[in-house]
């Protein structure tokens, strides 16, 4: 499995995240349970859709 970072953002009554390596990968979630659920199928879908225009995988940042 790849990993990703994600950059998290908390807002008035929600959370919202985008990938950094993955231009337009976004999602949001009430909690911040339910935003890494959403995010984890915003990631597999973005990557499935890169494949199938047949672009090369972006490179992931490595992050500690």
């Amino acid at each position: 499995m790849m990993r990703y970072a994600i950059v998290i953002e908390k807002a008035e009554g929600n959370y919202s995240a985008y990938v950094p390596d993955l231009p337009g990968c976004v999602t949001v979630g009430d909690t911040v349970e339910e935003l890494m659920e959403n995010m984890r199928e915003a990631v597999e879908m973005h990557l499935e859709a890169i494949q199938e225009d047949g672009l090369p995988i972006p490179p992931r940042t490595l992050c500690e």
